[in-house]
């Protein structure tokens, strides 16, 4: 795909692969900025469920709107795959961070904060991420948390009362 164009996108390099398919990163030509390109593959556009789920990620990060989660700028497609269009977040994620050694506890407890401020407004909106690890938590070389890969989310119905947290049985002074 490296050297290819998706639309007015033209792919530059693999940044990574995972279940739903491969990440990459490509030049918006339109907008001069980078953008990151998460393709489904071929055979998954094939497979409902998959499909399903894809399609499902794309309208939870539409739905959010936070400087702790990555963006989404849009959703591709072409004859035969299916693309989201995402905000590019440089830096390292969390278990590359960590398997450098421990943080000392100063940046352990910005980081944390930052990943349950970006996990609390997910919520707010009635999304709970059901993937949550140091894999899909990127940091920036500033030091700001995004929160990636919404792609086992799910949406809450808000038509259902939602749980007094106040009130949980866990929940401890």
């Amino acid at each position: 795909m490296i050297g290819t164009s998706i639309s007015h996108f033209r792919v530059t390099a693999k940044l990574g692969a995972g279940g739903m398919g491969e990440v990459y990163r490509a030049l918006d030509t339109k907008l001069d900025r980078e953008v990151a390109i998460k393709v489904l593959p071929e055979e998954f556009t094939r497979d409902p469920a998959r499909l399903a789920r894809f399609e499902r990620e794309a309208k939870v990060l539409a739905s959010l709107d936070h400087p702790n989660i990555g963006s989404i700028f849009g959703v591709e497609q072409d004859a035969s795959r299916k693309y989201l269009i995402l905000q590019l977040v440089e830096g390292k994620t969390l278990a590359e961070t960590l398997a450098c050694g421990s943080l000392p506890q100063a940046k352990a407890l910005e980081l944390a904060g930052q990943i349950a401020t970006g996990i609390e407004a997910a919520h707010e909106a009635g999304v709970i991420h059901r993937d949550l690890k140091p894999a899909n938590v990127q940091v920036t070389p500033g030091g700001k948390v995004k929160i990636l890969d919404f792609g086992l989310a799910k949406a809450g119905d808000h038509d259902k009362p939602q749980v007094q947290l106040t009130n949980a049985p866990t929940l401890t002074a």
